[in-house]
């Protein structure tokens, strides 16, 4: 898992509307991706509305913020659509962005070991240095989080 204070791993993506995204598209801009295990359940979606809410602060300040899990397009396409999300969802299903960001790995639940998408979220500085990792995210005040992360305040 890249650490605070080294370059973040480039990546190209594809997006819910089969639009290819790059690390390079956002050079000097903030950016915030986060990794979060499945559109469509609980934690995800109030993560995702969550961001959507505070939409319009985020981009106002210069943050712009990416989604990855691994679903499929036409699955992301459902979830922006049905939650009305204005940002881009990547759809990694061969994990290779999540194994680049180390994201994909070993998660317990429910005292089950299983493999999984861990949700961690990366804020990357207009340099594209990774400028802090959340590794716990609280769903439903991640925008607090994201903007604290980068010296903001809300």
């Amino acid at each position: 898992m890249p650490e605070v204070g080294q370059a973040a791993p480039d990546f190209t993506g594809l997006t819910q509307d089969c639009t290819a995204i790059s690390l390079s598209d956002f050079k000097n801009k903030k950016l915030a991706i986060y990794f979060y295990p499945r559109d469509n359940t609980p934690g995800c979606t109030k993560q995702a509305c969550n961001l959507r809410d505070h939409f319009g602060l985020l981009n106002e300040v210069g943050i712009s913020i990416i989604g990855v899990s691994d679903d499929s397009v036409k699955k992301h396409l459902g979830f922006a659509e049905k939650y009305d999300l204005p940002f881009p969802l990547i759809a990694d299903t061969d994990r290779v962005m999540m194994t680049a960001y180390g994201t994909y790995g070993q998660k317990y639940m429910y005292g089950r070991m299983f493999m999984g998408t861990k949700r961690i979220t990366f804020l990357i500085n207009e340099a594209g240095m990774i400028e802090k990792v959340i590794k716990k995210p609280k769903t439903g005040d991640h925008t607090a989080e994201i903007m604290s992360g980068f010296g903001l305040g809300q």
